[in-house]
């Protein structure tokens, strides 16, 4: 009997991977209206090409601060569940760091730095130190 179970479950196992990159949860464009950022992902394709950058080819996705050029890169995500492990890479190459981003519901997003430099984004002439913590909506 347990031989049985077990090769089902072998069966069912790519099929359950299937349904997994088939889902959207992680695959969108967030927004932070006070910080005016957003993250555009589809972190199981790697199919997002930045704007005005596309010498970086398809990537998982990017963060950036509306109407600026500058941007922090994903350039490795692996989905597990409802949360997401990303390393971001500055477009200079200069800084990285790795966060998590978490699906609290149908449309909220928490990002969560984890380790290495802290994201900046430029407003006003001047480098806006974000959130460790920083919460995103769908869009």
């Amino acid at each position: 009997m347990n031989k049985i179970i077990t090769t089902l479950l072998l069966a069912l196992l790519p099929l359950a991977a299937t349904a997994q990159k088939d889902s959207t949860a992680f695959r969108a464009y967030l927004y932070n209206e006070e910080y005016e950022v957003f993250l555009h992902i589809d972190l199981y394709d790697e199919s997002i090409v930045v704007p005005d950058q596309e010498l970086f080819g398809a990537l998982p996705g990017y963060l950036a601060r509306k109407g600026n050029p500058l941007c922090w890169l994903i350039t490795s995500a692996e989905v597990k569940g409802n949360t997401a492990r990303l390393a971001f890479v500055n477009d200079y190459g200069s800084e990285d760091l790795t966060a998590t981003l978490t699906l609290q519901n149908d449309s909220v997003y928490i990002l969560k730095q984890e380790s290495g430099s802290p994201l900046k984004v430029p407003k006003n002439g001047k480098w806006l130190k974000l959130p460790k913590v920083l919460e995103l909506k769908r869009k």
